[in-house]
This record gives C-alpha cells, structure tokens and sequence, in this order.
C-alpha cells in the first residue's frame, strides 16, 4: 500500500529499517543546506542486502583499524601546521558541548597545539548551555571568539524556514558551518578541525575514507544560486527589507578566494577513536561540562545538543518530515557503540520517540513571531503521505515503525 503513496523529499517509497540499530532508511544522508526546496533528490541511509545500514558498517570498521598509526597520521599533520610564534594554528568551532570541548582539549593539552575556539551561539540559549559554554573557554582554558548574528535577521531567517521548510535550524546550521572558513582566511589560521565525519551515522562510507573535508562544501561561486531559508537571496532583499550586508554572515566564503588559501578542514574523529559516551566523560572531567538537569524530551537521554532551546523542536521536524525522532538517533549510536542492545532501543523508540518538546515551545514561538497554530498547521502540511496516515480516531499515525505498530505493519 505504501509504496503507492507519493514519498516527498526524494525518500524511498519503501520504509527499511537496520536490522541492527533502529535506524531507518528514510534518513537523508546528506542535505544540501542551499537548496531552495526540500523537493530536492536526497541520498537516505543506505541499508544492505544483508539488512544493516552503512552506519552500522562504518562503525563495524573502527575496530579494524590501527589507531596509534592514524594517531601518528595526525602528529605529522600538526606538525606541519604548528607555530612557534603564538599565533593561532587550528580553529575549533563549537558551542562548549562535549565535543567541541574534547576536540580543543586534546590538541591544545595533548598535542600541543594553539587553538582558537569559535562559536555561532544559539537562536535562544538554554541557562545550562549558556553555562557549559563558559565553563569550556573559562575552566578548559581557551581563548573564544563568538560571533553573534543579526538577531532580527536571525528571527525572520529561523521563521522562513520553519514555514518554507519545517526545518528550524537550516540557516542556524548555515552560519555555524560556514563560519569557521571565513575566519581562518581573516586571521591566516590554516587548519579547521570538526569532530566525528557525518558518515558515522548515515552519509556514504567513502565520505570516511580521509580527514580531508572538500573546501568547495563551504564556498559559493554565484551569489544568485544562493537560498536561504527556501528564499532567493534576490527575494530576501525585495520582499523582506534585507541588506545584503545583513546575509553574507550566513553566506559561504567566495570559493576563489578559499580554494587559493592553504586552509585544511579535517575531520579530528578520523584520526582519534569517537566514543560520544567517552568524550562527554572526559568533557565532565577537564571543561566542567554539566548534563542537562532533566531528560531531554523526545529522548531518553540528558547531555546531546542541549544549549539552544529549539533543538528539541528541531528533532521533532525530523519525526514529521522522515518518520526519524531523536530517540531513534540516540539510540542507533549507542547501540553501535554497544551501550544498548537493539531490544533496549527499541523500548526506548516506542516510549520517547516523538513525543512533543512542549518546554521551550511558547518561548520559541514568540521569539521568531508564529503562532502556535500556524506551527501545527505546518507540520500537518509537511507530512509525507507514504509515512503518516490517520488512524480510525482521525489522529495521525506512522504506517511503519521499527516496532512494527504503525498503520500498515
């Protein structure tokens, strides 16, 4: 029945989930941020013959490989790049999360490195981010430098893409993507360095065949292909009272100028074994990096993405767009570090996934100026019809879960 129904998003008409994690192969392995529609081809999470998916395999294959020679990989990748002079040599970006504070630990305290931590900050902090923020420049000991974004073009941005693409965080993740390039080409920095390559958890396995990050992903050539939010930046600026000056922040770095430049992106979890568990560990233990005091809604667990209070909102868009809530992400990566046996993922799926992030949800609202209804509207609108039916009751329901609850299992 369900393959006869339209699939939105480019996903596959035909619902697949891992035999091995919970994950299912409607996960859009890689999104292309600039495009002005989410009716955009995709590739999802390629799931085998065999039933497992390509993220379960990349993380069968850290077991095969020989650490302390990637490790010695990496030495010689500093070393080539380490300054004597005081100037800075790497780029970390982040939010104080634990993995930005493992990243800039490890390479200014193991490897003797001098990093400049950058952050994009939040569309609305949480207290408890707010916090592990400064407790990561302040007790993790490093210099900082945040670049605060247009709040008004922020709001207007964050709410454009919610109603164009039920996608909350689609300019956030712009800006904090391209930000890192721009300012190691201002201040002469040649390395940047990112944590875990996307791969680990859906992206094609050749993308985690090297550190090297493509320069051209953070680069634009013609202004006039660039979307934002779903918007031409030419209809930004006419039917939204915009300056170009007030979008560039957003906007990738002229792609001349950085393929010119010497500046290397690397992947720092190619080189080090990524544990999420262990790095948030040794995050509590060297930057003061705190948990979340309560359970994050629509998941079981307290300390992944907690500093912007739209997070939760962000992930519950991805339960209505792809069928995928954050529970089912959680879970998936701790099943495949073993910390969790499928059947406890699955209990956790059934229990949490997609339950409604109320908490920060009036306060979001009112800050980007949409009425709680129009919300709910949109959601309802963005539905996939091969995904979501409506049960007996006329309430909305999945047609297939990894628990096999759904409408058509």
């Amino acid at each position: 029945m369900s393959n006869k129904l339209e699939a939105y998003y480019g996903l596959p008409e035909e619902v697949k989930f891992c035999k091995k994690c919970v994950m299912s192969n409607q996960r859009p392995a890689s999104t292309p941020e600039f495009k002005h529609t989410i009716e955009s081809k995709k590739t999802t999470l390629n799931i085998g013959e065999d039933g497992i998916c390509d993220a379960c395999r990349v993380n069968e294959g850290k077991e095969n490989i020989d650490w302390e020679k990637r490790e010695q990989e990496l030495l010689k990748l500093l070393d080539k790049h380490r300054r004597n002079d005081g100037k800075y040599d790497c780029i970390v970006p982040g939010s104080g999360g634990k993995d930005s504070a493992y990243q800039s630990w490890m390479l200014k305290y193991k490897y003797g490195m001098n990093p400049l931590t950058i952050t994009w900050p939040p569309i609305l902090y949480t207290d408890y981010g707010y916090q592990n923020w400064k407790n990561w420049v302040e007790v993790g000991g490093f210099d900082n430098l945040t670049f605060k974004q247009n709040g008004r073009i922020m709001k207007l941005l964050t709410r454009l893409s919610i109603e164009n693409l039920f996608h909350p965080f689609q300019t956030f993740i712009l800006g904090q993507k391209n930000l890192a390039p721009k300012i190691a080409i201002n201040y002469d920095i040649p390395l940047i360095f990112y944590g875990e390559n996307e791969a680990e958890y859906g992206n094609p396995i050749a993308d985690d065949a090297t550190s090297l990050r493509d320069k051209s992903y953070f680069s634009m050539t013609h202004l006039k292909d660039m979307y934002l939010a779903g918007v031409s930046i030419e209809e930004l600026m006419e039917k939204y009272d915009v300056k170009l000056a007030d979008l560039m922040t957003f906007l990738p770095a002229d792609h001349d100028q950085l393929e010119k430049s010497k500046i290397e992106v690397h992947y720092l979890g190619y080189y080090l074994k990524w544990v999420p568990q262990e790095v948030y560990y040794h995050a509590v233990e060297h930057t003061g990096f705190k948990a979340r005091p309560f359970r994050t809604q629509g998941t079981y667990s307290k300390y992944n993405s907690i500093d912007d209070k739209i997070d939760d909102l962000h992930y519950y868009t991805t339960f209505i767009k792809f069928g995928i809530g954050r529970t089912t992400y959680d879970a998936s990566q701790e099943i495949r570090n073993k910390h969790l046996t499928r059947e406890e993922g699955l209990a956790l799926v059934k229990k949490f996934d997609g339950e409604f992030p109320d908490r920060y949800f009036k306060d979001i609202m009112s800050h980007i100026g949409m009425t709680e209804e129009r919300f709910f509207e949109l959601a309802d609108k963005f539905r996939s019809p091969h995904l979501w039916g409506k049960d007996a009751e006329g309430n909305w329901k999945l047609r297939h879960t990894v628990n096999k609850t759904g409408l058509d299992d």
